[in-house]
């Protein structure tokens, strides 16, 4: 396959990036798109255009402040930005859970600086932190504190929000909360599932109100979020790893909703990557919930319905007795996928160049140039921060 990169590519100036949120989340503007038509909205309106007893999937994954600071005893400051957890476990849940003792991969600044098997500390409330470099290539950081809290707790009282590295300003303290979602749960993300982040309690009450059914999904977004594409033909791109838990309930929910849409990319990918997943078990009943990038386009002939698909995993939870699964993927949805799992996503206005406007453009078609050069008009606010779209292929307003 041949796509080139400079086909997706548009003008954003720097003034229509959103370095800060708006005062009020729900106040951001609304594009929406439904085959043929754009009309520009403000997000609280949000459920007017969406079907009666259709079903909203969100993220809940739980920003973790991964950006972490040690000086050495010469003044050199060593940033640690957490990566992927590798001992106790390689599980987020459970690496956030550790006490005493872990190790991460980590992108390291300043690591000309810092010698493998040199330890830094840091003091916080109560405590010390120790980071000793395990492996300058593999960028491995082994952490050891003192306290009986656990490093999820640890890191709360010593590390920084990790604001993409496009906003170019630091962190501070109001985006701890701004930079994460209300509903936010699992510890894990290192970077927000931004379409989630103008949702407030009214919002959720004006859904409830028109019987839109809600559920959460939850994928630990990576920084490879961020990871430009640097390869001429952009389906020769390597696609981030990210960790994903779905429950029973989200299957059997997926399984009754007729019209389904996804909170954002991160939601969009964890239901199409659970789609597969049942393809898989289809051909394989011990097949590992692991879905590579090139999986969706190696399936020949007759693809199974979202129903078989979905009623597979069901059956491989009921052979195990268990009533949660926990997977990777790292699923690259490109112009010409045919989605399986949701008619509607609901997102903000993504890099040029980057693999969300692939998605994008995979899930709209050529059209995706029209909604952004109609945001750009129209002043939209781009980017992590900024405003919002509600994309629906081939469907018109529904009250």
């Amino acid at each position: 396959m041949q796509l080139d990169v400079d086909d997706f590519i548009y003008s954003l100036s720097a003034e229509q990036i959103a370095v800060y949120p708006l005062d009020l989340r729900d106040h951001s503007k609304l594009l929406v798109y439904h085959k043929g038509q754009i009309e520009h909205e403000l997000f609280y309106s949000v459920a007017d255009y969406l079907p009666v007893e259709s079903l909203l999937v969100f993220n809940d994954t739980k920003v973790i402040p991964a950006r972490l600071h040690f000086q050495k005893g010469t003044g050199a400051v060593i940033e640690i930005f957490l990566l992927n957890p590798v001992l106790p476990s390689s599980m987020v849940l459970e690496a956030m859970q550790a006490e005493n003792a872990c190790t991460w991969k980590c992108t390291i600044g300043n690591l000309k600086r810092w010698k493998e098997g040199d330890s830094l500390i840091s003091r916080f409330r109560g405590g010390t932190i120790e980071a000793t470099l395990a492996s300058k290539a593999d960028g491995l950081v082994k952490f050891k504190w003192n306290t009986a809290q656990n490093f999820a707790t640890v890191i709360a009282l010593i590390g920084e929000t990790p604001l993409p590295p496009y906003l170019k300003r630091e962190a501070e303290e109001a985006d701890r909360e701004r930079y994460q979602t209300i509903y936010s749960r699992c510890e894990g993300a290192v970077a927000a599932p931004t379409a989630g982040l103008h949702f407030t309690p009214a919002i959720f009450e004006s859904l409830r109100k028109k019987k839109i059914k809600t559920d959460f999904v939850t994928l630990h977004v990576g920084a490879g979020t961020f990871q430009p594409i640097k390869a001429r033909n952009a389906a020769a791109h390597i696609m981030h790893t990210e960790q994903l838990a779905v429950s029973r309930e989200n299957v059997e929910n997926l399984l009754r909703s007729k019209y389904v849409t996804a909170v954002g990319t991160t939601s969009l990918r964890t239901i199409e990557s659970l789609y597969w997943y049942g393809v898989k078990l289809l051909k394989d009943p011990k097949a590992s919930f692991i879905i590579n990038q090139h999986d969706p386009y190696q399936f020949q002939g007759n693809l199974p319905s979202r129903k078989a698909a979905l009623t597979a995993i069901l059956g491989y939870m009921d052979d195990h007795r268990i009533t949660s699964i926990s997977g990777e993927t790292s699923i690259y949805i490109l112009p010409g996928y045919t989605f399986k799992s949701c008619e509607a996503l609901i997102t903000n206005f993504h890099q040029p160049g980057s693999t969300l406007i692939l998605l994008i453009a995979a899930f709209i078609g050529d059209d995706w140039r029209e909604v952004y050069q109609q945001a750009l008009a129209n002043k939209y606010r781009f980017l992590s921060y900024g405003d919002s779209s509600l994309l629906i292929p081939g469907t018109k307003k529904q009250k």
